[in-house]
């Protein structure tokens, strides 16, 4: 038998039009921003976008009809932990800290935990949600398990994994402070295992996965640790994603232990540039929690290009809010957006972002529908170092989502994207195309089965609260902590 291969080419690549749409939400390069353009056709051959314009007459192979569509670029969420957070949906909406500045970080939020099988429910929870909310891209910070990769791959979306680690952990003894159990030895080998992660992970056969490198949080790692990641990350090509000003507690222990900001110290060590990404960044100078002299944060952001992962949802639930949206938009912090917690919802969080950036401004034009479209999609990619991502542009990816303009929750219609973000949400959501591949259709995610995955990630989360009280300093079931919303005879049991 022969051992050569066949020289025969490659099947051409299909062919895929939506015809006529009514509504395009187009990358104008020149401009610097997304504009409409209405009945066009939006052509992508493969995983490519190959022609954007009224009258295409090329063969098609797929003819979708856009007549009834508004065409917009795949959503870049650049944070989020989807393997950890749906599980705690019930528990985590109101139980901020008081003690602790509101913050529930230190005594409760991780009480409720699980193993890798809970963790591979929850991811895949969060990827459907993910993907019907138009999301086709994904950064991933979470703790390594058994399966990760290969079940963002198998959804069908296009991620980043952010392998995390640290120096030190989170400990509390009393619910009002914060202790740091320090094993830098530890943080240096999990450093070395998380660059063997990531590397696997960019090999994987899908080709839609790539990798960054994340210290866990600016207070948890020492500065050997954050600039050995930063060396390591730069030999590798890839970003460094960490948090950084999420917690009034974080900046004041950062005070303490520096005598400056969290941000401030960053640039002192040389922690801060376009390659490197924060998330939260709520907590500056200037912020009116703080009370700390000076303004120079945010210029320091913004000169260095350090990009600025924005998660309002989550931090709204616990009455925190970033000062303000619009203010670091027109500073020239480079700013994406992510869900960080459950609901992984993309267009919901938009929604938040352009509505708690006003409530924080108190201006109804401190920060625009259209800003806000531009943060979730080119604005991500620009923090993933992704210039073919985020766009309906000839030569752009095809990361395409398509919403139904006839569902009445778009009705009547007269701005598309206006009615999206402040009522629709993902029920308009029709289909979603990641790499060409058609992954949503029709409203239902091909790649997960949605109901199974809900009823196994129930069991997960009934465990988890069953061991709650192992995982409170004080030893309080997660029923104590977070009682149920309203009294009745369960009030008092498990369920």
């Amino acid at each position: 038998m022969s051992s050569t291969t066949s020289s025969a080419p490659p099947p051409a690549p299909l062919t895929t039009c939506v015809r006529g749409a009514a509504w395009v939400a187009a990358w104008d390069e020149a401009q610097g921003h997304h504009v409409y353009l209405n009945d066009v056709d939006v052509v992508f051959s493969g995983d490519t976008i190959s022609h954007l314009g009224p009258g295409f007459d090329g063969e098609v192979d797929v003819e979708i009809d856009g007549r009834q569509r508004f065409v917009l670029p795949g959503l870049v969420n650049v944070h989020c932990h989807p393997s950890t957070e749906p599980l705690k949906k019930g528990f985590r909406e109101e139980f901020g800290n008081p003690r602790m500045h509101m913050s529930p970080l230190y005594d409760r939020a991780f009480m409720l935990q699980t193993d890798d099988a809970g963790h591979r429910a929850g991811l895949e929870y969060a990827l459907a949600e993910l993907l019907r909310s138009g999301v086709t891209s994904v950064v991933d910070f979470s703790a390594p398990y058994e399966g990760w990769v290969d079940t963002l791959a198998s959804s069908g979306i296009r991620s980043w994994v952010v392998p995390s680690f640290a120096s030190s952990r989170w400990s509390t003894t009393d619910g009002h402070s914060v202790d740091y159990v320090w094993d830098e030895a530890a943080g240096h080998r999990l450093l070395a295992e998380a660059i063997e992660l990531a590397s696997t992970a960019e090999a994987h056969s899908s080709g839609r996965v790539s990798a960054m490198l994340g210290p866990a949080q600016i207070d948890t790692c020492t500065a050997d640790l954050l600039l050995s990641t930063l060396e390591a990350a730069r030999d590798h090509g890839w970003r460094l994603h960490t948090h950084a000003s999420q917690s009034l507690v974080e900046f004041q222990e950062m005070t303490r232990r520096y005598g400056t900001t969290p941000v401030r110290w960053a640039e002192q060590i040389g922690l801060l540039g376009p390659d490197i990404i924060l998330g939260h960044a709520i907590f500056i100078d200037d912020h009116s929690w703080t009370r700390w002299p000076g303004s120079e944060d945010l210029d320091l952001l913004a000169d260095s290009g350090t990009g600025v992962a924005h998660c309002p949802g989550v931090f709204a639930r616990n009455a925190q809010i970033l000062e303000d949206l619009g203010r670091y938009l027109r500073r020239g912090v480079r700013l994406g957006i992510g869900t960080d917690s459950f609901p992984h919802n993309m267009i919901e969080e938009m929604r938040s972002a352009a509505l708690l950036g006003r409530v924080a401004s108190g201006d109804v034009t401190s920060v625009t529908t259209g800003e806000v479209l531009t943060a979730a999609t080119v604005g991500g990619a620009d923090l993933v170092g992704r210039s073919d991502l985020g766009r309906i542009a000839v030569g752009a990816k095809a990361d395409l989502v398509l919403v139904d303009t006839s569902h009445p929750a778009m009705m009547p219609l007269r701005d598309p994207l206006r009615s999206l973000v402040y009522t629709a949400a993902e029920r308009a959501v029709s289909d979603v195309f990641v790499d060409g591949a058609h992954v949503v259709v029709d409203g239902e995610v091909t790649t997960i089965d949605v109901a199974e995955v809900a009823e196994r990630l129930q069991r997960h989360r009934d465990a988890a609260e069953a061991q709650s009280a192992r995982h409170h300093f004080a030893g309080l079931t997660a029923l104590q902590v977070a009682p149920l919303s309203l009294p009745g005879p369960v009030a008092g049991q498990q369920r």
